[in-house]
């Protein structure tokens, strides 16, 4: 959603999969705000400039300005969203269903998705010369080895729209991306049948569509 008039402001990359979970935060909540692009390309390094560092310190998107101030971390601006905006939640109501939520979430946002992120992938072929086979395989094991932990973990629930009922919830908003990160790389998701129902099932979810890159590239 692009208004000159929305409250919300988020500094955006496209392919960006933590930028892409706050878009579908965005979208199921039904928020309008500001898409301000940040390139992301070698050679653009947009994030890097002094600019975007005072924004955000570690020069990375997404950050997001409030009208108060920015938030950066896409699970810290997901659960400000949920706590300033608690309809539709993205956090069951029970407690124990909480934590299995956020302990699925933060399996992709801080075990799988840092090992990969661009940052580390740039040193991988600086410092220790990595090529592109090299990259991917780096790629594939660390998502396969958290997807692994992902499919175990919902092997032990009643099967449901999503992840965790039939309401998306923070999980599904991390999964989600992290699948197309999968996809990207051409990752083998056929042991992890549960994980690609659930994508496939969100993607009928017009907040996921919406918030896709190829989607949201094209607007």
């Amino acid at each position: 959603m692009k208004s000159s008039s929305a409250s919300l402001a988020l500094y955006d990359y496209w392919r960006s999969s933590a930028a892409y979970r706050v878009r579908i935060g965005l979208y199921l909540k039904s928020l309008t705000f500001d898409s301000l692009p940040i390139d992301l390309k070698p050679g653009s390094d947009e994030q890097l400039s002094d600019a975007y560092r005072n924004i955000n310190p570690q020069g990375r998107v997404p950050a997001i300005r409030t009208g108060q101030r920015a938030i950066t971390q896409s699970l810290a601006i997901l659960e400000w969203l949920d706590e300033t905006h608690p309809n539709p939640p993205f956090l069951p109501s029970d407690p124990l269903d909480r934590a299995d939520v956020r302990s699925f979430a933060q399996l992709i946002a801080s075990d799988i998705h840092p090992l990969n992120n661009l940052s580390v992938l740039g040193r991988l072929k600086t410092q220790f010369n990595a090529d592109e086979t090299g990259i991917g395989d780096w790629y594939r094991h660390w998502i396969s080895e958290g997807f692994t932990a992902l499919e175990q973990m919902l092997s032990e629930r009643r099967e449901a729209t999503y992840a965790f009922g039939e309401q998306p919830t923070l999980a599904d908003i991390c999964l989600v991306p992290q699948m197309y990160n999968a996809r990207r790389f051409d990752t083998d998701l056929t042991p992890f049948p549960r994980l690609v129902k659930i994508d496939q099932r969100a993607q009928q979810n017009e907040a996921f569509s919406l918030a896709s890159p190829e989607t949201f590239k094209a607007r």
